[in-house]
């Protein structure tokens, strides 16, 4: 087998094992969009937008809410996919264990000092959030709720700059039309 279908075999895999991982989940959108759309979603811009070939990249951005959202650890995704795609995965991950507001601080302490790799799965999920924010507000969540969003994710992203050209561009659009 050549290097480019092992490469595709591992993609899939990697996909399919985050599909069987998010199954039971929706996104909290009107439509209960189902979960593995945002993983998808996010390697997809990484691939389609930002032009990253890195296929460690793309498996975490596949696998990058895994370990916070399902009961996947991240000893499970090295055995799987490697030590490269689970020390990305890792800095991605919030502990779930700390309260919301000291987790979204520390997204923004962290962010300037995350490998390029991590930046780039973190642009590309910050890009999708807001995008989806643009187009439905979640359920549950009120204006204010949906204005600091977008604030938190500007800090988060001043902390990723000089990452990805395109990805900080369209994410500074968006900022802009909402006078962040």
């Amino acid at each position: 087998m050549s290097d480019s279908l092992d490469s595709l075999e591992i993609l899939v895999k990697c996909a399919n094992f985050a599909a069987v991982k998010h199954s039971s989940q929706r996104r909290k959108d009107p439509a209960k969009t189902p979960y593995i759309n945002h993983p998808i979603g996010v390697a997809f811009i990484l691939t389609a937008e930002a032009g990253v070939r890195d296929p460690s990249v793309i498996m975490a951005a596949l696998l990058h809410d895994t370990v916070e959202d399902t009961d996947t650890t991240l000893e499970e995704i090295k055995k799987e996919f490697g030590s490269t795609v689970a020390d990305i995965v890792a800095e991605v991950t919030d502990d779930k264990s700390l309260p919301s507001e000291e987790r979204k601080r520390l997204q923004i302490v962290h962010a300037p000092t995350s490998s390029r790799e991590a930046k780039l799965v973190k642009l590309a999920d910050k890009l999708y959030n807001l995008r989806d924010l643009e187009k439905a507000t979640p359920e549950g969540w009120s204006e204010e709720r949906v204005k600091q969003y977008f604030i938190w994710s500007f800090k988060v992203v001043e902390g990723l700059r000089g990452t990805n050209r395109h990805l900080e561009t369209e994410l500074d659009e968006i900022f802009s039309r909402h006078n962040v």
